[in-house]
């Protein structure tokens, strides 16, 4: 029997991933008839119609999604087989690509990253900081291959694990005098400082304030963790923040940190990080790895 051409499943995959032929041939660097071939080949070879347009968009034919279901496996064990070698080879395990908010990139990922260093000298991994609607969009494009968000996150593509809780705290300059748990209408009172607008952390706050009955604007909208941070020391204010900010992991950081006073808040104020990433990613070693670390977390 003939085998199956991998040059065909992968343009047909492509094609149905990209929605058409077009776009499949500009990532993979061929003309759109050669791509239209590969499929029209593979069609032939099966005996069965694999795709259909429905509008100006490809769709698998029923046969086409059971084809699908295979061919990604196929593709991964390929891949698999690719990186083995190319370990033995080279001594690398990997490109990975990875998307997060600013306040875990900075106090959540660098020990993280630093083991994953440590174990693999050859493992490449790129950080790229954003919200959490670009990032979940990056992964679906796959110009992310994972993503580190604050929940919610959802894609009919995506795979999305919850792994760590994180509590807000409220954070004012020495003597402000607020009490051992902080509510809305206590903070309200005095000038607020919050992350500035579009990102989870910021709606999560707004949406304390709001179902308290609070009607809050901040004096101040920042985009950095650590400029909201040096503000409150400055005595300009207080402020709501993700818990993981206050930890002490920097030494240099510490005496700003100890001129705040940290509260909890009541009600609590709690977000989820979650990894997202899609179900047909392949998992080449390197991900695995950058995955299970962070997996670890919880």
């Amino acid at each position: 029997m003939e085998r199956l051409s991998l040059d065909q499943l992968h343009g047909f995959t492509t094609a149905l991933e990209l929605g058409s032929f077009s776009a499949a041939a500009q990532r993979l660097g061929l003309t759109q008839p050669a791509v239209s071939l590969q499929v029209r080949q593979l069609e032939k070879r099966l005996g069965t119609a694999l795709v259909e347009r429905t509008g100006r968009v490809l769709r698998p034919t029923a046969a086409g999604s059971a084809l699908l279901a295979h061919a990604v496996r196929i593709d991964a064990a390929v891949s698999d087989a690719i990186d083995a070698v190319n370990h033995h080879a080279s001594g690398t395990v990997g490109r990975v690509r990875l998307g997060t908010g600013a306040t875990a990139c900075i106090f959540l990922l660098p020990p993280v990253l630093g083991a994953l260093r440590q174990r693999f000298p050859g493992l490449e991994i790129t950080v790229s900081t954003g919200n959490t609607a670009d990032i979940v969009q990056a992964v679906e494009d796959n110009t992310l291959d994972l993503g580190l968000v604050t929940l919610p996150a959802a894609g009919r593509a995506l795979e999305v694990t919850p792994v760590l809780d994180d509590a807000f705290v409220a954070i004012a300059p020495p003597g402000t005098g607020l009490p051992a748990r902080v509510s809305a209408a206590a903070l309200a009172r005095h000038p607020v400082l919050l992350y500035e607008p579009g990102g989870q952390t910021r709606r999560l706050a707004d949406a304390w304030f709001a179902r308290a009955g609070v009607a809050l604007q901040p004096a101040m909208s920042l985009g950095s963790v650590e400029a909201i941070k040096a503000l409150v020391a400055e005595g300009l204010g207080c402020a709501v923040l993700p818990g993981m900010a206050m930890r002490d992991t920097a030494p240099a950081r510490g005496k700003a940190r100890q001129a705040v006073e940290v509260r909890p808040l009541t009600p609590p104020l709690r977000r989820t990080l979650a990894l997202v990433v899609r179900r047909d990613k392949r998992l080449h070693r390197g991900l695995r790895e950058t995955l299970d670390a962070l997996r670890a977390l919880a």
